[in-house]
């Protein structure tokens, strides 16, 4: 055994007596902080969090109160959910040929007089150089593996494509949700990680198949949403420093970051994340204000479908909701996603239903990836091409000490 189990226990066990004595810190400052809060104005905290390309730190934009709590309706008598996920197989470079695997599963399950569950899963493989590059249309001798993390990126914006069409086939005649797992902002294009023209080929598939589905919604009842479970994010915090702050922003980019600052009044909410603030709000299937995130991403590339999120206690944990715009400014089909992803998650324990269902038919779990390498190596020998292996890799199947 190489891991020093009990050197790390040791270490562990003093971790978690200094976590312990911060607790009680937070949990003072927190109800200062949101005492704080409920004193400002709709109007102030609509203008204090106007987006500021200066600010240190990123603060959501309040579009209704800064802290408040709305109650969920009742849901339809009948409606249906569908759901996407994914999974891949990432470019080994251990393997004979160069190629990925993303597999698709989801669900449509349908409630009410006539109860339904249907589910998929579909594998795509991709070999082609089309596949396993993006490429400058400016200048195609300029162009990007589709590997790693930019694999996971043009698979998250594919799921969205897949539940397009799952949308679309669906009969039209009841209210549907259409629920994906984690968030609409594609925060791995932020920065300067990836040159444009990836950025936008990325963005520009995404941004179709939310205006597809912005089209269904308007000739049927449909509504959109994002489920992201345990958000680590703080944009609602931060936006309440932005209220409470007295100080001008040259001081501001001087003494604060995004997790903390050395200036009072912002000091309180230094490691408060959303969901803490939350917790104290909203009773049971009760819902936040909507906020509009400044994630540089939409705000600069998304148009008219910019990124709205709202945070619903779903009885088991405190999650984040993210719609596009035309969700976020329709009471009707706001109300409607509040009210199915609710019983979704009472249904499902706390969690939605569908998403759970959609993971289980998407998921490749660890004997399916070796099976995928050994079937490689297999249908190229079928084909009497060679195939062969690292050294490094075949030295890992079989160790000998």
């Amino acid at each position: 055994m190489s891991l020093d189990l009990g050197e790390t226990l040791l270490q562990l066990d003093q971790v978690a007596r200094h976590a312990d004595g911060r607790q009680a810190d937070r949990r003072v400052r927190l109800a200062a902080l949101l005492e704080a809060a409920r004193t400002v104005s709709a109007s102030d905290a609509v203008e204090k969090t106007q987006y500021k390309a200066d600010r240190p730190f990123l603060a959501a934009q309040v579009s209704d109160t800064l802290v408040g709590a709305y109650a969920p309706t009742e849901p339809p008598p009948g409606w249906r959910v569908a759901a996407v996920d994914g999974s891949h197989i990432d470019v080994d470079r251990h393997l004979p040929i160069a190629c990925y695997l993303m597999n698709f599963g989801g669900c449509v399950l349908t409630y009410g007089a006539r109860p339904e569950a249907q589910l998929f899963s579909q594998p795509k493989l991709a070999s082609s150089d089309s596949d396993l590059y993006l490429t400058d249309p400016a200048n195609s001798a300029h162009e990007e593996s589709i590997t790693g993390a930019l694999l996971g990126l043009v698979r998250t914006v594919r799921e969205l494509a897949r539940l397009v069409e799952v949308v679309r086939e669906a009969p039209a005649e009841l209210p549907t949700l259409a629920l994906v797992d984690g968030s609409l902002v594609l925060w791995g294009l932020s920065g300067r990680a990836y040159q444009p023209f990836v950025r936008d080929a990325i963005i520009g598939e995404l941004l179709s198949s939310l205006k597809q589905l912005r089209e269904l919604a308007s000739r049927g009842n449909v509504t959109l949403a994002a489920y992201v479970s345990l958000p680590r994010s703080a944009e609602v915090v931060n936006a309440v420093r932005c209220c409470l702050c007295p100080h001008d922003l040259s001081r501001c980019r001087e003494s604060c970051g995004h997790r903390r600052s050395v200036l009072a009044p912002c000091s309180a909410a230094a490691d408060i994340l959303d969901r803490d603030l939350f917790q104290q709000v909203l009773p049971a299937g009760w819902r936040s204000p909507v906020y509009l995130t400044n994630s540089s991403v939409p705000r600069e590339h998304y148009g008219e479908h910019q990124v709205y999120f709202y945070y619903l206690n779903t009885g088991e944990e405190m999650a984040r909701v993210e719609v596009p715009q035309w969700v976020a400014l329709d009471e009707k089909l706001l109300a409607l996603g509040h009210s199915l992803i609710l019983d979704q998650c009472r249904r499902g324990q706390g969690y939605p239903v569908a998403i759970s269902e959609s993971h289980e038919q998407a998921v490749i779990r660890g004997p399916e990836r070796r099976l995928f390498k050994e079937m490689v190596s297999q249908a190229l020998e079928r084909q009497g091409l060679p195939s062969y292996t690292s050294e490094k890799e075949r030295s890992k199947r079989t160790p000998w000490v």
